[in-house]
């Protein structure tokens, strides 16, 4: 029996959220935060203010792009 894992992730997948990006990861993509929650955001710099949507949420971070 598989078992569908449950995150206590304070983002939600097909949400939207206004954010900061604070930091820039390894590979290039924008880090911001939802109450500490880590979120890569693509195509992004330090200091961009953007709407995000969430793609995926895993159990230590989220991945998300650009709102349209």
């Amino acid at each position: 029996m598989f078992r569908r894992e449950t995150y206590d992730a304070p983002v939600t997948e097909g949400e939207t959220y206004d954010v900061t990006i604070e930091d820039v990861a390894r590979e290039g993509d924008g880090i911001a935060r939802v109450q500490g929650f880590v979120i890569f955001v693509s195509n992004t710099k330090v200091g961009d203010a953007v709407k995000i949507r969430v793609d995926k949420v895993m159990r230590r971070f989220a991945i998300a792009a650009i709102a349209e």
